[in-house]
């Protein structure tokens, strides 16, 4: 569903990803872990088509990232929409850039926003908001889902919810690219980790091969300059 090789990505002199290589099979929940700052954002925007690589190749769905926006959905670290638009009226208007759509009632549904489908966007709370997000990135009945760090914010109820969510797209069969810093979030909800230190992949396995205290240990030489 996604294959990355080689990939690397520049700002200025400052080279943010140092030629990454993985690979995310379909019905997998793929996790990039990491520090704020490590390059996990620029990798799933150059996935998605919203940056330009500067070296290697990208692939989703078999295709390049500007092809592929039809079978794919994903959520940033920030979801604005105008103030006075409702989740029913954004579900209808992002639904419309597709050329298939989910049925707009059972997304409100599923990511429990019935109550709230004709309130305003600026009248809802932070975990509603994500919600939102979350249901527009499913209106075209996507193969794989990103997800850039969606927890971010969440009180521990609002995360449990969106960690079920994620459970239930796997067991949909679709992929799902994620990224963390969270350790604790990787393990319960990925089949396989990248841990990325300086834009670089400093370790790769199944939760298995990377359970704690290793895990851990890895990381925290990592976020603190060693190892």
């Amino acid at each position: 569903m996604l294959v990355l090789r080689d990939l690397v990505k520049r700002y200025g002199g400052v080279e943010a990803v140092r030629g990454v290589s993985f690979e995310v099979a379909p019905g997998e929940i793929f996790g990039l872990l990491g520090p704020n700052g490590a390059g996990k954002t620029s990798i799933l925007e150059c996935a998605i088509g919203l940056r330009q690589p500067d070296g290697g190749s990208v692939r989703v769905c078999g295709l390049a990232p500007a092809d592929a926006k039809e079978r794919i959905g994903a959520v940033l670290q920030a979801t604005a929409l105008h103030d006075k638009i409702t989740p029913r009226e954004a579900l209808r208007l992002f639904g419309s850039f597709y050329s298939r759509h989910a049925d707009y009632e059972a997304l409100l549904r599923r990511f429990a926003l019935m109550e709230k489908a004709d309130a305003p966007f600026d009248s809802l709370s932070g975990g509603q908001r994500q919600r939102i997000a979350l249901a527009l990135a499913f209106v075209n009945e996507p193969e794989m889902v990103f997800l850039d760090e969606p927890t971010a914010g969440l009180d521990p109820r609002a995360r449990r919810e969106l960690h079920k969510t994620i459970l239930q797209t796997r067991a949909e069969g679709r992929a799902v690219f994620l990224t963390t810093h969270s350790i604790e979030e990787a393990e319960i909800l990925c089949d396989r980790i990248a841990i990325l230190h300086r834009g670089r992949i400093a370790a790769l396995g199944n939760t298995a091969e990377l359970r704690k205290p290793s895990l851990e240990e890895l990381f925290l030489q990592l976020t603190e300059g060693g190892g």
